[in-house]
């Protein structure tokens, strides 16, 4: 695998920013990796950051590099700040630089498929909800969508929270019926023929927890391909490194 970090100037952020990408590489004689390369456009997991990280995190705290190795899966892992994956109120334009200007980007500079097949985005914690958010605004662009602890009921964080932080993202308005509503979301999707298939994972002792049971009660009032695990677990990396393989062997990846 080729790990690379690719410096950019966004236009959609007026700003240079960042990502984390990992490719495929030919190679029979790496010692402690298997790897695998199909000669074509690769499949593509776009990966996402939670709250208080970046693009690097998930290389940091997990083996993803050698997870990805066998299956012959590029990963692009963007920048987006504590933005929630959303055109902040007051702030940058994240959800237009993820969903418009990043996949275009990702393609110019490396050999990424832009079959909706091939394509697949999975995040933890806010990521989580990026993750789903992306797929069920867009749901001719991927194929499948993973979501690990995510941050699925964003409406009750707001009310929960003391801080600054959801009036600058979303402002003063409640965001229930909106884009940025996942259970809303799922249930304009439901009766629709093309949509993602949908994999949940939380950990019981998650603070998130009670949140992600009731996204999996609305998933399974409609007819997703929706699977989901709860077991054991809190919020943290010892949890997602284990279920970043689950979410990779669950992915509709194509025999190499």
């Amino acid at each position: 695998m080729a790990l690379i970090k690719c410096d950019f100037f966004s236009e959609s952020l007026q700003l240079s920013t960042s990502m984390t990408v990992i490719l495929p590489q030919q190679t029979n004689s790496q010692i402690g990796m298997k790897n695998n390369v199909s000669g074509e456009k690769h499949q593509t997991l776009y990966l996402l950051h939670g709250l208080s990280d970046d693009h690097t995190i998930w290389t940091r705290r997990t083996s993803i590099e050698r997870y990805a190795a066998p299956l012959g899966l590029a990963i692009v892992m963007p920048q987006v700040d504590r933005s929630f994956y959303t055109n902040m109120v007051y702030g940058n334009k994240y959800w237009t630089f993820l969903t418009e200007e990043l996949p275009v980007v990702a393609r110019s500079f490396f050999p990424l498929s832009e079959a909706r097949e091939d394509n697949f985005v999975a995040g933890l914690s806010m990521g989580g909800y990026g993750a789903f958010k992306w797929a069920l605004n867009k749901p001719d662009n991927f194929i499948a969508a993973a979501s690990l602890s995510g941050a699925m009921d964003v409406e009750t964080l707001r009310e929960r929270s003391e801080g600054e932080l959801y009036r600058l993202i979303f402002g003063e308005e409640s965001i229930l019926g909106t884009e940025h509503d996942l259970f809303s979301l799922v249930e304009k999707l439901k009766e629709r023929t093309v949509k993602p298939s949908l994999y949940q994972c939380c950990g019981t002792e998650d603070f998130l927890f009670e949140d992600n049971k009731r996204f999996k009660q609305a998933c399974e009032q409609t007819s997703f391909d929706y699977s989901y695990e709860f077991s054991p677990g809190t919020h943290e990396w010892g949890y997602w490194d284990k279920k970043i393989q689950d979410v990779l062997e669950w992915l509709p990846l194509k025999k190499k």
